[in-house]
């Protein structure tokens, strides 16, 4: 519905390519059909979930996110939704360029992997090196590099350069090309393509852990994924880009349609499969067709560098960057008093506020944007930190793998009576009850946090009740 009236009422401050009418009926079509299948299909998912007992699981040492336990593997029913809706209105549509759709189909092979091994994840655990190589060999088939020397996939080795001149001029130097490249020109396989592939690498793994640590809260994770993949869709039609902007509508499509299930109080939380499958969904969109990775930095760059301080942090505390603790951004927000619906609104208005800077920032620009979100994150630590001290519970970490297993789930975070009745913490299920115990989320090991049965557990400090 936002898409449908976005794109209706031409917002955002620019002007539109003359697309096909023809293309903006599919691609409104599309995100519908996706929509709709999401949102049916996970009625089914939570059925199977309750069949089988697939509830959240809570790992050593961690407190449950939600008072009752629920099913957690609704990543399934978006992934299904976008398949069954890209199929119909993407894969077989003859104005898609048949680079595009074995780009498509590489996209497809590798998230159907990453799902599955994720989904094995969510019910039985996985350990952390088994995780990191099925995100690795996904990058790897998404780079399609199986025939005549040549990367066919989704390859990230060239910038769009915001000091270039535009056009073809001879004997220009590299810092003012239109494309600033790594080391290569076309995507060929050679030693000379191992940094670009290297960073392809980077941004597809870490895009996916970075999604999957905001999945912290009911709805977070699932609206700051559906606003992003709302403005890849955006500058993708400005761009004239109009299959990909297709293939964004549909994916854009299948997470708004899950977001009512797990909207606070959830029904149904995503998992790591749905996790890692919307991270991967955004890396790709944003490489496919170009200039779209400055866009998704600057919609994401609070998320990113939440992740990269907290790495930093742990660090420098004598720990490692994978080690477990509750200072996480949308944690920390908590420990202010801010509910969860209160939480994602602010998420969602940080998202919203840098997607519309970037969409009407020119390349140059783009760089006082970036700055930005720096100047946003600062400013948001400061506030919390400042509420925290007010309310008497300011965020002190602990010694590395202190803390005891049941107790307060990190520092700064009070557990009250009213967080567990708003769906931010609660207690176990009853005794006996059937794949009851678990966490709402569980962080994949391996780039972020210790895998299930660590014997790490989070640094605590004694909170007032």
């Amino acid at each position: 519905m936002i898409l449908m009236l976005l794109m209706h009422n031409q917002l955002l401050f620019f002007p539109i390519i003359q697309n096909s009418s023809s293309d903006l009926l599919v691609l409104l079509l599309g995100g519908v059909c996706a929509f709709l299948l999401a949102y049916l299909l996970t009625f089914g998912v939570i059925a199977f979930c309750r069949k089988f007992g697939l509830y959240e699981r809570v790992e050593a040492g961690r407190k449950r996110i939600h008072k009752d336990a629920i099913p957690r593997l609704g990543g399934i029913g978006i992934f299904l939704a976008f398949v069954i809706s890209s199929l119909l209105f993407y894969a077989h549509n003859p104005a898609v360029p048949h680079d595009e759709v074995i780009r498509y189909w590489l996209f497809l092979a590798g998230a159907a992997l990453i799902v599955l091994v994720h989904v094995y994840d969510d019910v039985k655990g996985l350990k952390p090196l088994p995780k990191l190589i099925a995100q690795t060999i996904t990058v790897i088939i998404i780079l399609g590099p199986f025939v005549d020397m040549t990367f066919h996939g989704v390859f990230l080795f060239g910038f769009s350069n915001p000091f270039g001149i535009p056009g073809h001029h001879v004997g220009l130097p590299w810092y003012r090309k239109p494309i600033i490249t790594l080391f290569i020109t076309r995507p060929e396989i050679s030693l000379l393509a191992i940094p670009a592939i290297a960073l392809t690498w980077f941004w597809m793994v870490g895009m996916m852990n970075t999604v999957n640590l905001i999945d912290g809260i009911d709805g977070l994770a699932t609206g700051v994924v559906a606003i992003t993949a709302i403005f890849i869709t955006l500058i993708s039609w400005r761009l004239g880009q109009d299959s990909i902007a297709i293939l964004s509508a549909i994916f854009t499509g299948a997470v708004l349609g899950f977001l009512p299930h797990n909207w606070n109080p959830a029904k149904i939380i995503m998992g790591d499969c749905g996790a890692m499958f919307l991270g991967l969904g955004l890396a790709v969109l944003s490489i496919m067709g170009g200039a779209k990775v400055a866009l998704a930095l600057m919609v994401l760059g609070i998320p990113i560098l939440d992740l990269a301080i907290v790495a930093i942090n742990r660090i420098r505390r004598g720990q490692s960057p994978v080690h477990y603790d509750t200072t996480h951004l949308h944690y920390r927000l908590r420990g202010t008093g801010l509910s969860a619906r209160q939480i994602c609104y602010v998420f969602y208005s940080l998202t919203l506020v840098f997607g519309v800077l970037a969409l009407s920032m020119t390349k140059i620009l783009k760089f006082i944007g970036l700055g930005l979100v720096g100047v946003a994150m600062i400013v948001l630590i400061i506030w919390i930190d400042y509420r925290q001290r007010q309310r008497g519970v300011p965020m002190t970490p602990g010694d590395p793998g202190a803390g005891t297993p049941g107790g307060d789930s990190g520092e700064g975070a009070p557990v009250t009576d009213a967080d567990a009745d708003a769906g931010i913490d609660g207690e176990g299920p009853p005794a006996g009850h059937r794949g009851g115990e678990g966490h709402g989320r569980r962080i994949n090991p391996a780039l972020t946090e210790p895998s299930s049965g660590s014997s790490a557990a989070p640094s605590r400090a004694r909170l007032p009740r």
